[in-house]
């Protein structure tokens, strides 16, 4: 078995669909859904990281309908995000929409833990910091940085690892820790395709050797 991570398929988005070079969404959801399927294989398990689509009961019946009938037999999981109806931000009755979520995922909960190359790994829709906006949105909603491995989307970028950060000056030169968070990009928009378990622990690895 091997585990996946990815985040904001944005299924059914025009918006994201033009963004990421496509005509239609029509297209852009049948190659992503062909990137899951030919990427993972049955016995796999997949974590989506939240925002299946832009928000709306038809697009995400549409999508929970689309990955149940391409991802069968993979165990799928979901951390959902401001734009899913299942959390809390983006709908007050998320508790009662949760219902149709898990008749596709096998479990379905805002935050997650797992432990990768010996570390403690949180998995969350939201970064410690940082957002395609100018300023973070759902502040409340995400957690706090104690030091801890972070797998997250939403920002959209093209940035996987994690950054450089400068904490100041010291005769002249900048003094630099690194990493400024801890915190991996899994979106879509980062990678092209769902990350495996490896290539994280590959991440985690080079930078706490550095």
């Amino acid at each position: 078995m091997s585990v996946w991570f990815t985040s904001d398929p944005h299924f059914g988005h025009q918006k994201i669909a033009t963004e990421r070079g496509f005509q239609s969404t029509d297209e852009h959801d049948e190659y992503l859904l062909g990137a899951l399927v030919d990427q993972t294989h049955v016995g796999d398990q997949v974590w989506i990281l939240g925002d299946l689509t832009i928000g709306g009961r038809a697009a995400e019946d549409r999508a929970l309908a689309m990955l149940s009938a391409a991802m069968g037999g993979r165990s799928l999981h979901l951390i959902p995000g401001n734009h899913d109806s299942c959390h809390p931000m983006a709908n007050r009755n998320s508790h009662n929409r949760v219902k149709a979520f898990y008749e596709v995922f096998d479990s379905v909960q805002l935050f997650a833990r797992r432990r990768i190359s010996g570390q403690k790994v949180l998995l969350s829709h939201f970064p410690y910091w940082g957002d395609h906006t100018d300023e973070d949105r759902g502040v409340q909603f995400r957690l706090q940085d104690k030091g801890e491995w972070l797998l997250h989307g939403h920002t959209h970028s093209q940035e996987r690892r994690p950054e450089r950060g400068e904490i100041r000056q010291w005769d002249g030169k900048s003094i630099f820790r690194f990493p400024a968070h801890k915190q991996i990009h899994v979106g879509w928009d980062a990678w092209g395709q769902p990350v495996e378990l490896e290539e994280i622990a590959s991440i985690i690895e080079g930078v706490t050797t550095e």
